[in-house]
């Protein structure tokens, strides 16, 4: 039975050739690339962090720097090509960490200082017009 986000046999046969780690090609075998390739795109369609991929997958932090290098070598570029997974078309997966101030985050703000009392209007009209007066 087939898992959801796994590889058809149809398109795992169209791009094996393509990925590194296989037997005869440069470097170490790959101990699984199929699944390797099912946990990344398993990672990609349910937007999980690394961390929280499967064990069935084996070791996150092995599959994250694997596909980092696999990122940085245009291994993906070159598996999009070949799949064109529309779901798949525009995707980034990222572990950065975004810092932001502590006010954009729901900080308390301070309290505003009381303003000096007002005096009454009529108050001040008339102070205002004694000021203004001179003595007779």
């Amino acid at each position: 039975m087939l898992r959801r986000h796994a590889l058809t046999d149809q398109k795992w046969a169209a791009i094996e050739p393509l990925l590194p780690g296989r037997a005869g090609g440069p470097g170490p075998v790959a101990a699984d690339n199929r699944l390797f390739v099912d946990a990344v795109i398993w990672i990609a369609k349910t937007g999980a962090p690394w961390r929280d991929l499967p064990e069935r997958f084996g070791n996150w932090n092995s599959a994250w720097r694997r596909y980092d290098r696999w990122c940085k070598t245009g291994v993906w570029e070159r598996l999009n090509v070949v799949l064109g997974d529309p779901d798949l078309e525009e995707l980034q997966l990222d572990s950065t960490v975004v810092r932001a101030h502590q006010h954009a985050a729901g900080a308390r703000r301070p309290k505003k200082k009381a303003s000096p009392p007002s005096t009454p209007p009529s108050a001040a009209a008339a102070a205002g017009t004694a000021r203004n007066c001179t003595r007779p």
